[in-house]
């Protein structure tokens, strides 16, 4: 569903990613982690679409991409915008409401790749209505439909961010911390509904499954519910794989630069910092 050849990432003079080599299947889930400014929004962002991947960038720009990125076996360029927001969907790290909107108006947005234009413009059908209305259920927001997002709490704000995304339907879902401003009930839920997701399909029945991308900042969250991981370290380097081999102690306290241990109960793991004498 999604790969990437060599991709490598520049801020200024900095790398960020060198050389990605990224497989991602349906039916997987994979947490994106690294410590602050190691490039995790920007490669969401490139992966998505948002900006060129070009075999010889132009270095005067602030962010550059060079390599190749594939999303269903084509490269990003030759897709169209329309079809494209068919295949993979987008939920960034931050919104900002700049006017009022209910809920459901919000997460009807995601829909927009299917509306038929008519001679009057674009109508969401009945069927788009559902499935907003389901995506917000999905959420526990089925009760906020008719609420202006600008009433509601960051954490509110971000599961009606979360519903849009899912109501968008796409086989490839990409997620920039959909867990922020998330209490812990609602971060398990809502890494719950993704791996569900990632293994069930999603609403336009896509097959095998769909294939999630999230970044966290929760090592242990991302452990538990995550198939596989990229742990970028902030210096160009990357490690990729089945998450329980990725996110290991010796290569967490070495991306992050502080000393990690991997502590077991029974069957729970988790990921505690050492003290430091």
């Amino acid at each position: 569903m999604l790969q990437t050849h060599a991709l490598t990432l520049h801020a200024d003079e900095r790398v960020l990613v060198d050389r990605l080599d990224l497989a991602v299947a349906p039916g997987e889930c994979w947490c994106l982690a690294g410590p602050n400014g190691a490039g995790k929004t920007t490669l969401l962002g490139t992966l998505a679409g948002l900006r060129p991947v070009e075999e010889n960038p132009a270095r005067d720009a602030a962010i550059t991409a060079s390599g190749r990125v594939m999303i269903g076996g084509k490269r990003l360029a030759q897709w169209r915008a329309a079809p494209l927001a068919r295949v993979r969907a987008l939920m960034p790290q931050q919104t900002r409401d700049a006017f009022g909107a209910t809920a459901l108006e919000v997460v009807l947005a995601g829909r927009h790749p299917y509306l038929a234009q008519g001679r009057w413009g674009a109508w969401e059908a009945d069927d788009d209505v559902a499935l907003a209305h389901a995506a917000l259920a999905k959420v526990g927001l089925e009760d906020f439909a008719a609420r202006d997002v600008m009433t509601l709490s960051g954490g509110e704000r971000q599961r009606v961010s979360l519903a849009a995304a899912l109501a968008q339907a796409t086989p490839l879902l990409l997620l920039d911390e959909p867990l922020s401003h998330l209490d812990l009930h609602h971060q398990i839920d809502a890494l719950e509904l993704l791996a569900g997701h990632a293994g069930s399909g999603c609403q336009r029945d896509h097959g095998n499954g769909a294939a999630v991308v999230f970044s966290c900042h929760d090592l242990n969250l991302s452990r538990r519910f995550a198939t596989h991981a990229l742990l970028l370290d902030g210096r160009g380097g990357w490690r990729a794989g089945p998450v329980r081999e990725v996110l290991s102690a010796e290569h967490c306290s070495e991306a992050f630069g502080y000393p990690l241990r991997l502590i077991r109960d029974g069957e729970n793991e988790a990921l505690v910092p050492v003290r430091r004498s």
